[in-house]
């Protein structure tokens, strides 16, 4: 299992609710180092946790058998957030000897689906 305390993922404040080879949730605090020039949560943000919870589901899945990388991230922004709780919750959508497409959706505290991405990863076989 990827250390999932350190890193990167500690820059973002991410802390994983449930780290899963079929669901991962993701939950952080939009803050201000975390807005880009005009007050909002940086779009950046959105594309790399929908990457670090594809990449988490998918590695879990994977297991021993080898490892996985991204290839290609599809984020889009729906919606502006300044401030408070923001949920990601990825699951996948087709899991092949050598590829995986996961989607990830990313809800603010009332529910409300803020952003929405997905991310192909390619399966690296441990041999």
């Amino acid at each position: 299992m990827p250390d999932l305390t350190g890193g990167f993922v500690a820059l973002l404040g991410l802390e994983f609710e449930e780290a899963g080879a079929d669901r991962v949730v993701i939950r952080w605090r939009v803050r201000p180092e975390l807005h880009q020039p005009f007050g909002i949560q940086h779009g950046g943000v959105y594309c790399a946790v929908v990457e670090t919870a594809a990449s988490v589901g998918g590695s879990l899945w994977l297991g021993e058998r080898g490892r996985v990388v991204g290839v290609s991230n599809q984020t889009d922004f729906l919606r502006a957030v300044r401030e408070g709780e923001l949920t990601a919750v990825g699951t996948p959508v087709h899991r092949g000897r050598s590829q995986q497409l996961w989607q990830v959706e990313i809800t603010d505290e009332t529910g409300r689906l803020v952003s929405r991405g997905q991310v192909r990863l390619q399966n690296l076989s441990a041999d």
